[in-house]
């Protein structure tokens, strides 16, 4: 009998049904609240995060049911993920009621200790994900491939966290500010719908987002792969499907340093210039040259076991 998934780590799970929550009430105050902060509408802040938490706790919820021993202490660092996780939102959610910025406000004493509490938040966070990460990736828990995706998606995820501290190290010449998203001009100009990413200056939440929910993109293709497997026969060899996960790994992890490099020119992602143009073609035929590669092991001929 297939485990619910409820089951598969229950607070981690009762955390993303609280978050969609959440992210209905976010979405309802864009709705009917028009006040605007640093440039982007007041609730927009809180319904990204509740969103993202969503599919941070549902994906690791999901990994910690794929150990096949699930030690208890596994177990507690998913809790410790969701106290940090309530922690968070909770300043968040309490900041946009009071119309005040949650990230690098240090306008008052109050308004510096909330930021101060999240920054420990976000260090709990990385540090528990950190150790979920070692613990799969030292034991075989799925097929080859969609094992791969995993194992580089929790990498790049941690990658893609760090870029918080990155952030928070931006200098605005401010006091009241501790830190900025945006390179090349101040936080608050014209910003892509829904993403609220800045369109004419370099954006570090592009790299922050990218290099996060690898943990979702990568599995998901290798699951797709896998599901294909039973119609296109070139899929059906295990060999195929893994360097198939390789091949995304690897231009997954590229275009994650690319456009973190990109923001850190000061460079809007609406705005490439040439060199940047030349990274993302040159992505493209690392990720056509790893397809051919992956074709390539379907004719290969296996060396017979030695018995």
């Amino acid at each position: 009998m297939k485990t619910k998934a409820l089951d598969w780590h229950r607070p981690l799970m009762l955390f993303s049904l609280a978050m969609a929550g959440v992210a209905v009430l976010s979405l309802i105050g864009l709705i009917v609240d028009d006040r605007v902060l640093v440039g982007a509408p007041l609730w927009l802040k809180p319904f990204k995060f509740a969103v993202s938490f969503i599919l941070y706790s549902v994906t690791w919820a999901w990994l910690m049911s794929l150990h096949p021993r699930r030690p208890r202490w596994l177990h507690h660092t998913g809790t410790v993920l969701v106290g940090a996780g309530v922690i968070e939102m909770v300043i968040i959610a309490g900041q946009a009621m009071r119309g005040k910025r949650s990230h690098f406000n240090t306008e008052t004493a109050f308004d510096a200790i909330l930021f101060q509490v999240m920054g420990l938040t976000v260090v709990v966070l990385w540090v528990a994900t950190l150790v979920a990460s070692i613990s799969l990736a030292r034991t075989r828990y799925a097929p080859r491939e969609l094992t791969v995706a995993i194992n580089i998606g929790m990498a790049v995820s941690l990658a893609g966290m760090l870029i918080g501290a990155v952030m928070s190290s931006q200098q605005t010449g401010d006091d009241s500010i501790a830190g900025a998203h945006t390179v090349g001009a101040p936080d608050g100009g014209p910003i892509m719908p829904i993403t609220g990413w800045s369109t004419t200056a370099g954006d570090l939440r592009v790299g922050h987002f990218v290099g996060i929910h690898a943990l979702q993109a990568l599995p998901l293709l290798a699951l797709l792969v896998t599901l294909l497997a039973a119609r296109y026969a070139v899929l059906a060899d295990e060999r195929v499907r893994a360097r198939l996960a390789w091949t995304a790994g690897g231009v997954y992890t590229g275009l994650f340093a690319l456009v973190t490099w990109q923001a850190l020119r000061g460079q809007s992602i609406v705005q490439p210039d040439g060199v940047t143009l030349l990274g993302f073609a040159a992505l493209a035929a690392a990720g056509l040259a790893g397809v051919v590669w992956a074709r390539a092991a379907h004719t290969e001929v296996r060396e017979p076991v030695a018995v």
